[in-house]
């Protein structure tokens, strides 16, 4: 998949459930809406709690939205590192890998 493609399983579940889909967006779109916090930090701390559930799907969609935002490379990772001790490194280790699905795998030292 493009880092900047919708997964097909959304684009499916849009298609069959739209009203529903639809108010889900919406809900997103007016929670943000709803105190001082900007685009870009709302969607690095809605990666955090993607990562913390261990939602793959929803990593890579809050990795792409938080770049859309302008998080830069080095701010989504560090909004994952800084979880570490909190859930641990295994799943931050995980989530970094996710991270790279959607960044490319990184340069070789």
């Amino acid at each position: 998949m493009k880092p900047d493609s919708v997964p097909n399983n959304y684009l499916l579940q849009k298609a069959e459930h739209r009203e529903f889909v639809e108010a889900v967006e919406n809900l997103g779109k007016v929670v943000k809406q709803q105190g001082p916090i900007d685009e870009k930090t709302a969607h690095l701390i809605q990666l955090a709690a993607a990562v913390a559930i261990r939602s793959e799907g929803s990593t890579h969609s809050h990795v792409r939205r938080a770049l859309a935002a302008g998080a830069s490379a080095a701010e989504i990772h560090h909004a994952i590192i800084l979880l570490t001790s909190t859930i641990g490194f295994p799943t931050v280790a995980a989530a970094l890998s996710w991270v790279q699905d959607i960044l490319g795998e990184p340069a070789a030292d």
